[in-house]
């Protein structure tokens, strides 16, 4: 990494109502997968940073838990996270699910931007799967609505879009050294890695008889002598009968959450993964401070 006055680097936070895409996206922007993605909403709970390389440009892309109204202390916690992502940012990027529309979040997450400083731009992702002529009329909406400085049509998931997106990021960026090894793509550690991938996994199988009632925790990682991975993780629930579920009959469904975990671990980390799980009941799960802090949220009162 050299501090070459032609370098530039920012900040770029990436809002939106749940499932809009912004992890999917955020992926497709660095390269490779940094963050977990599921067909539901709210998977996305801490903020994240994925790092990309464009040309002379390093973006910190900030993915950011979807914006919505919170009834549990792990949903205010959530969307905290999704406003202080915004702190300090060179340019707020606004994700909308072309597919979906304008709907009271998107609205909800509109009203909320008006009036700040940052340079503001629109993202209508899905156009692959949206209707074409609804796309030119959600745009005129929204920028009405909200006075972005540009707009764009990609799908995050095809990458159609998504090169001239990253090359008009990078153009956005001030004159700044990189802040990271140019090698580097996310802010996330092994640990927190570990326990994003086995949460996917649940969110992937269970779909939706297990919808937020559970989260992971990393109990122990570690490096064995031959160069693979340890780890150690419990997998907390709030009732026996969700238990149930994720062990499945006769322990089934726990083995293939781990079975795919432990072969996406391993593609990420380049190393033999032993990954091994337990299911635990606690009813209060979301009231230890103590999770909050591993998962990356901030208790919020």
């Amino acid at each position: 990494m050299t501090d070459s006055p032609t370098q530039h680097c920012g900040v770029v936070a990436v809002v939106g109502a749940p499932n809009a895409g912004k992890s999917t996206l955020v992926n497709a922007l660095v390269g490779q997968k940094v963050a977990i993605v599921s067909p539901k909403a709210q998977t996305t709970r801490a903020r994240l940073m994925g790092i990309a390389i464009e040309g002379d440009a390093q973006l910190i892309l900030v993915d950011t838990p979807g914006i919505f109204t919170p009834e549990r202390r792990l949903d205010r916690a959530m969307v905290a996270a999704a406003w202080e992502g915004t702190d300090g940012a060179d340019l707020i990027a606004l994700v909308v699910d072309a597919k979906g529309g304008i709907g009271p979040k998107v609205s909800q997450v509109i009203e909320s931007l008006a009036g700040r400083p940052e340079k503001k731009i629109l993202i209508l992702n899905k156009v692959d799967v949206a209707d074409k002529p609804r796309l030119l009329g959600h745009a005129a909406k929204l920028n009405e609505a909200l006075a972005f400085d540009e707009t764009y049509f990609v799908s995050a998931q095809t990458g159609d879009g998504v090169p001239a997106l990253k090359a008009a990021l990078a153009a956005a960026m001030p004159e700044s050294a990189w802040h990271f090894p140019e090698d580097q793509v996310s802010d996330a550690t092994d640990r927190m890695i570990a326990a994003e991938v086995t949460r996917e996994q649940l969110y992937l199988q269970l779909h939706a008889e297990l919808p937020y009632a559970s989260a992971v925790e990393t109990e122990k990682y570690s490096e064995r002598p031959d160069g693979s991975v340890e780890i150690h993780q419990q997998i907390l629930v709030a009732r026996d009968t969700q238990r149930a579920i994720v062990l499945g009959k006769g322990g089934t469904r726990i083995k293939e959450i781990g079975a795919r975990a432990r072969a996406e671990l391993s593609r990420i980390m380049g190393v033999p993964v032993h990954l091994y799980l337990h299911v635990k009941v606690n009813p209060r799960w979301e009231e230890d401070r103590s999770l909050y802090r591993d998962i990356g949220l901030d208790w919020v009162d």
